[in-house]
């Protein structure tokens, strides 16, 4: 009984899966809504999360309906009976010894002691019927026990396996994206008479120095991919080229930048450009500025 009563006093324990759900939210925030592994961590924590208030409930069910019954229980009936017990021991004793020394000691002692005996084997006796008949209040205690142990294990399966079949969702998404090709961003050389930039734009390959690009020795340089979009609304740029196989559809050439204007579902944008709507896969973009979340 004692170590159930510090079990039950152990409260305030961080539990693991809210550990954990923190730690994967904390990172998903990190990467961001453009990565499809930092959106599924943030999922994870939070379903975690979810699993981790069902167990803290469960921690309170248990001490109030099942190790609360059990300390009162001990603290009453089950000392009441050990005192009985110790008692009754006691005056057998105090009659054994009374008897052997018939003769010496009188038979109204020896009368008293055992009429004592017989009071304190009654006492017992009726404390240990009034336990056993509370069989019904303890059988009932125990099955709510387990009882509140099925519903968290039930709310937490229902948890897992929703977070479970989007995290499968997210990986047959992924798996279906067409591979993506590195692109290298492109660099302007500011004109030093005038300030403006010349018509022939350059990449920079992987590996390449800035100083490698023809310009005069004390020409400022300035690096910067896409200078002239405007990122103050939700846009995405096409990685490849789409076009349409059904009205409604929007077509585009890689490196073009759409305005979204919303998500119909995981597979498919809806955008415009050029004047154009129409919708198209989520997949053949990249998102620059994300839709605000609903």
């Amino acid at each position: 009984m004692s170590r159930i009563r510090g079990q039950g006093g152990a409260a305030g324990y961080p539990q693991t899966e809210s550990m954990l759900g923190d730690c994967m939210s904390h990172y998903g925030r990190e990467l961001g809504a453009a990565s499809e592994f930092g959106g599924a961590l943030a999922e994870a924590g939070e379903a975690l999360q979810q699993v981790a208030q069902a167990r803290h409930a469960l921690d309170g069910d248990i001490k109030r309906s099942f190790i609360g019954p059990l300390e009162q229980l001990q603290n009453t009936e089950l000392k009441e009976i050990q005192f009985q017990l110790k008692k009754l021991n006691g005056r057998r004793l105090d009659f054994d010894y009374k008897r052997r020394r018939r003769g010496k000691v009188p038979a109204q002692e020896v009368q008293r002691a055992w009429d004592k005996f017989l009071l304190s084997k009654e006492l017992v006796e009726r404390s240990m019927f009034v336990l056993l008949q509370s069989d019904v209040d303890q059988l009932s205690r125990l099955a709510a026990l387990v009882a509140a142990l099925l519903d968290f294990h039930r709310n937490a399966h229902r948890i897992l396996l929703g977070l479970h079949g989007n995290l499968q969702a997210r990986l047959t998404a992924s798996s279906n994206r067409p591979e993506r090709r590195f692109r290298p961003k492109k660099i302007r050389v500011r004109n030093e008479l005038n300030g403006s930039f010349p018509s022939i734009t350059r990449a920079v390959p992987s590996g390449e120095q800035l100083s490698a690009l023809p310009s005069r020795p004390s020409s400022p340089i300035s690096c910067y991919a896409d200078s002239n979009l405007i990122l103050d609304q939700p846009c995405c740029r096409a990685m490849y080229s789409f076009r349409p196989s059904h009205a409604g559809e929007l077509s585009f050439s890689e490196g073009d930048v759409i305005v979204l204007t919303n998500q119909v579902d995981a597979n498919w944008f809806e955008g415009t450009l050029a004047g154009q709507s129409g919708l198209f896969p989520v997949s053949y973009v990249d998102v620059l500025v994300p839709l605000p979340l609903p």
